[in-house]
């Protein structure tokens, strides 16, 4: 009896000590599994993968070296610019082996290596072959017409140095008149260097600055530009070349009171109408009303 009461007594104090069921800790394991999808062991493998990111964010600095060659890019572009364009006409005329012989022989200063003509006389008689071949026709715009007589009358002057080469001064060639003899054949028909300036470049254009175009050979004249002319660059590069040689002291010598002037302006007065208005338009130094004109000596010594 008394065991039997012993048993009873301990059955009954085991169900006191343990846990009254509750739903809300019945549910626990719930969270719990939930609290495992969420940080099991896959949290530290997606930890692995940023920072695996790093190594391509490193390697970025790498592609540093494509962007290398656009630092060398401008010089391509601009030896490029120039040399295409220019040399086709819209009319389809090509200037592009007289722009190559300009660029190879003469200088920035216009300076011209003589020597180095004769060694490409084939490609310039090439080129002027081209030009005899006939004269630009109506049809071709007054820019175009323009520069195909402006680049014809420097391609000769060369020609007829080269023929006479070596020598001291365009001068000393046809008893002093160089410019009136006519050997230039263009289109079937004979002129000469003053027929092309004179008859054709001035009364048709009627443009001033065709003086700082055009290159006699003589050191005291305009240089020769080492490019060719075409319709597109001709009105930018008349008012580059006519601004350049006026505020050139080696050509003109002007101040406020007084010019000392090229004596290209007193030659072609009729051309450049008020001297000291024209004088002003391109000079950075400008005359007063009342300076003092004088022209300079013309050196006709051979501009090489």
């Amino acid at each position: 009896m008394r065991i039997l009461f012993f048993l009873f007594a301990i059955t009954t104090a085991s169900y006191a000590c343990a846990p009254t069921p509750n739903p809300a800790v019945s549910e626990t394991p719930a969270p719990a599994a939930v609290s495992a999808t969420e940080a099991p062991a896959v949290p530290p493998a997606v930890a692995a993968e940023p920072a695996a990111t790093p190594e391509p964010a490193l390697a970025k600095p790498a592609p540093a070296s494509p962007e290398t060659p656009p630092k060398a890019t401008p010089q391509p572009a601009e030896t490029a610019t120039e040399p295409a364009a220019p040399m086709q006409e819209q009319t389809g005329f090509s200037h592009e082996k007289w722009d190559q012989l300009l660029r190879k022989h003469v200088g920035a200063d216009g300076k011209v290596n003589y020597k180095g003509f004769l060694d490409d006389k084939a490609v310039l008689a090439a080129y002027l072959a081209t030009l005899s071949a006939g004269a630009p026709a109506k049809e071709w715009s007054r820019r175009e017409q323009m520069a195909w007589w402006i680049n014809a009358y420097n391609a000769f002057t060369i020609q007829l140095i080269l023929d006479n080469y070596p020598v001291s001064s365009i001068t000393k060639l046809h008893g002093g008149k160089p410019w009136d003899v006519k050997w230039i054949a263009i289109g079937g028909e004979k002129y000469s260097l003053n027929q092309i300036e004179n008859d054709i470049l001035r009364p048709r254009y009627k443009d001033a600055r065709i003086h700082f175009a055009l290159n006699c050979a003589a050191r005291s004249c305009p240089p020769l530009l080492n490019r060719v002319w075409t319709a597109d660059n001709l009105e930018s590069l008349l008012d580059r070349q006519t601004r350049q040689f006026l505020n050139n002291p080696k050509f003109n010598r002007i101040e406020p009171g007084q010019a000392a002037i090229s004596k290209l302006f007193d030659w072609y007065a009729v051309d450049f109408g008020a001297i000291p208005a024209f004088i002003n338009k391109y000079s950075s130094v400008q005359l007063n009303a009342d300076a003092k004109i004088s022209f300079q000596e013309y050196d006709w010594g051979l501009n090489e």
